[in-house]
């Protein structure tokens, strides 16, 4: 439980850098990801999370 309130909580911290340092620029990157395809996205998650993961097993190896 203790890793996993670390994770959320250094998720949450990585998360917020861009709001906080330019909250204009992140709106705009925002709405360009609202327009994009919604092919383009959903190979952008997968890519994301296959990142993650090979990050997590190399972590934990």
């Amino acid at each position: 439980m203790e890793l996993l309130l670390t994770v959320v909580g250094l998720l949450l911290v990585i998360e917020g850098i861009p709001w906080f340092l330019s909250p204009r620029r992140f709106k705009a990157l925002l709405a360009s990801v609202a327009e994009a395809d919604e092919v383009f996205l959903r190979l952008a998650g997968f890519g994301a999370m296959m990142i993650g993961l090979l990050l997590v097993y190399l972590a934990r190896s």
